[in-house]
């Protein structure tokens, strides 16, 4: 039986499904994909097929970052291969985590369409920690207590320097233990993290700032506000945010919901404020 599909087909609903703040990031996160590719896939011709569909995702997810839509038809010609070989092509992709399939359906009849296939960003747990190659078997090394211990110091000077903005005081030892991406903009993440501890949670509150923040321009793909504007506008809805809260307000379709509704009724109030929009640029 066919799942309902809920999507239409519309430029704010891919920008609504792009995770990604710019195209240089979306390069970073697709050549760690490369490189786990190469040594997690064994197949060399497999390999080749799955990088070079990555690069034909990527080159058509420029407008609306991370997120394209060609027919899989037009993917299996530009691949040279099979449909057949595409879907599998994508199914072993999206098993890896590397990407996310939603279907879509045109506004104009409500049928179906081609899928939107959204490149997601890179985990956490994949950064840094590719599976190891193949190697011939070789004498064991003995592991003793003092062994084991450094490998631990090790390790740990390691996952510090993956990490761009650390707050190391003992008070937020613990809650930072698990840490934000580096895009999100310290301050935001310290302000949100007094209130969750969770990195995801923090992740997902910039992104509802970044998805309300709508492209005005697409030939230069220039947004309503500057980096700058966006961390103001973010301080000031989660602080708006948080009183809610504390006030015991009712939210029915979720924290994230609301706090996107707070977001963008700023927004669009900024947006026409001639003060705040000559100052902060």
């Amino acid at each position: 039986m066919k799942k309902r599909i809920d999507v239409i087909a519309s430029e704010e609903a891919y920008n609504n499904l792009s995770s990604f703040i710019d195209v240089e990031e979306l390069n970073k996160n697709v050549r760690v994909y490369r490189d786990f590719i190469r040594v997690s896939v064994k197949r060399v011709d497999v390999q080749a097929r799955l990088i070079k569909l990555l690069e034909i995702l990527k080159r058509h997810s420029c407008k609306q970052i991370g997120v394209s839509y060609m027919c899989k038809n037009t993917i299996a010609a530009k691949l040279e291969v099979s449909y057949k070989t595409v879907q599998r092509l994508m199914k072993k992709l999206e098993d890896l985590g590397m990407i996310r399939q939603v279907p879509m359906k045109r506004k104009k009849d409500m049928m179906q369409t081609a899928n939107a296939i959204i490149i997601q960003p890179v985990k956490d747990d994949m950064t840094g920690k590719t599976p190891a190659k193949e190697v011939k078997k070789c004498p064991a090394i003995k592991t003793n207590t003092s062994f084991l211990k450094q490998n631990i110091k090790n390790n740990k000077r390691k996952d510090v320097a993956q990490f761009s903005h650390v707050d190391n005081s003992p008070e937020n030892s613990l809650k930072q233990a698990n840490f934000v991406a580096h895009w999100v903009p310290g301050v935001f993440s310290n302000l949100v993290g007094s209130f969750y501890e969770k990195a995801e949670t923090i992740q997902e509150f910039w992104k509802v700032i970044k998805q309300c923040n709508r492209v005005v321009d697409y030939s230069t793909n220039k947004r309503a506000f500057t980096r700058k504007q966006e961390i103001e506008i973010g301080t000031k809805a989660f602080k708006k945010f948080a009183m809610k809260i504390k006030s015991g307000v009712k939210m029915h379709k979720g924290q994230f919901a609301y706090f996107n509704g707070i977001v963008n009724k700023l927004m669009n109030n900024l947006y026409f404020d001639a003060d705040f929009m000559d100052n902060h640029n």
